[in-house]
């Protein structure tokens, strides 16, 4: 079946915009209330980051949640992976996360994850949006669920990222500068890093509500790179506002992205021993990831662009460590998610292992230039399965020789066709793009 309102990544939109509304988080608290109560007794955990429509929504899903009959813990403001994290250990039959992620403040959006901190199957997914077509009903009055806030959240998951390192570990004399993005990490980063030792500069964590992600964090890195060179720190550390993506910037200003810190992780944990498996990139990680692994004997694959698709292909091959350039970044060996801090803190134990730099370290992975063209087009055809676009690319990749390769993909939120082509010659890469979009353009003409 076709889901009407989960996507990759829960149900998000535009506050005040159907479903982004305070009627339709009545229900959905209402829907999924129901549907876990039919799994047995019902206990759901809700957080939420910093935008100012998360009270809103906060009180709506929660009025249906316990008109269902399911009880509630509010944890407040927290990073979504946090969410997951106590979930498991309060063994709630699910966490609901009020967030958009690292969209603007006038977004907003609903993420589900089961009782053992996962994306939720697409058959709970399912059971929701049919309840959702359902008339609501309202449990007895005895039966109705108890609300009820957990105080210590915060600290339990500070302690969680800590107990990711091992206890020995002392970030003393590390300066490092972290970009909060107004938003879910604005307590609990700061407090990791400085309770390990190192020495903090914080920038963008005073939320107001309304500034989450507005020029900071993962995806506005300017500050974060004219703050590390201010302070000549030896590294800066951006968020994104619900603490699920990480990037860094090195001591020259330059930025590390998701597949460089992919890289720095899985080769720390292959050079002891510990590396299970191979490493999960997405259709969009550089084709440097994957040339910088196998020149390690690391198997690479790639799977659908989402942190979904990475964490299914990673259970399914049994493997820990995959990511996106994006910053989201999973280690299962730790927890059952994309997390921001813990990645982070990762990549700084395999920096102090190598007693490297973040500039010397990301030097082993040599991405190759890659050119990214949108194409705009109508209509319900399909210009990436035509005939002559499926010529014109098998003949680029053909040419480039496995030293590069080409990408068509249909946007899933525009009427755009994307074309990427990467390699190891810039001029090269530019001109295959070119070509390509040029054929996709007259196609969609």
């Amino acid at each position: 079946m076709t889901k009407k309102y989960f996507g990759t990544d829960g149900i998000r939109g535009r506050v005040g915009v159907y479903p982004i509304t305070p009627d339709f988080m009545l229900k959905l608290g209402w829907a999924a209330g129901m549907a876990f109560r039919s799994m047995g007794a019902c206990r759901i955990l809700v957080g939420k980051d910093t935008r100012i429509s998360g009270y809103m929504f906060e009180s709506a899903l929660e009025a249906g949640l316990s008109a269902a009959g399911a009880d509630v813990m509010l944890l407040g403001p927290m990073p979504t992976p946090a969410i997951a994290y106590l979930t498991r250990t309060f063994h709630a039959e699910a966490g609901i996360v009020i967030s958009a992620s690292h969209n603007p403040h006038d977004d907003n959006g609903i993420k589900f994850f089961s009782g053992e901190g996962t994306k939720l199957p697409d058959e709970v997914e399912l059971m929701i949006e049919e309840l959702l077509e359902a008339p609501m009903t309202v449990v007895d009055s005895d039966k109705l669920g108890k609300v009820s806030r957990i105080n210590d959240a915060s600290g339990r998951y500070i302690e969680f990222c800590k107990s990711s390192v091992p206890t020995s570990t002392n970030f003393s004399g590390l300066k490092v500068v972290l970009d909060c993005a107004h938003g879910a990490t604005y307590k609990v980063a700061p407090s990791v890093f400085k309770e390990l030792g190192a020495n903090v500069t914080v920038l963008s964590a005073q939320p107001n509500g309304l500034n989450i992600n507005d020029n900071c964090g993962s995806t506005h890195m300017e500050s974060l790179q004219a703050a590390v060179l201010a302070e000549h720190a030896d590294l800066g550390i951006a968020f994104d506002g619900d603490g699920d993506r990480v990037l860094m910037v090195d001591h020259t200003g330059a930025i590390v992205d998701g597949d460089e810190l992919l890289f720095i992780i899985a080769r720390d944990l292959h050079e002891r021993g510990k590396l299970q498996g191979g490493v999960v990139g997405t259709l969009m990680s550089n084709l440097g990831l994957e040339l910088a692994l196998a020149d390690l004997s690391i198997p690479f694959v790639r799977a659908g662009v989402g942190d979904r698709y990475v964490i299914a292909d990673l259970q399914e091959r049994d493997w820990q460590v995959g990511g996106e350039n994006s910053g989201h970044i999973v280690c299962f060996q730790h927890t059952t998610t994309g997390d921001a801090l813990l990645a982070a803190l990762q990549a700084l134990l395999a920096l102090r292992r190598r007693g490297e730099s973040l500039a010397q370290a990301r030097q082993a992975l040599r991405k190759c230039p890659q050119v990214l063209l949108n194409v705009r087009f109508g209509g319900d055809n399909n210009p990436v399965e035509h005939p002559a676009v499926k010529e014109a690319c098998a003949r680029v990749t053909e040419a480039m020789n496995g030293r590069g390769r080409v990408l068509l993909r249909k946007s899933g939120t525009e009427p755009l066709v994307r074309v990427m082509v990467e390699g190891d010659d810039e001029i090269m890469v530019r001109g295959y793009a070119e070509e390509l979009t040029k054929l996709v353009s007259e196609v969609c003409a």
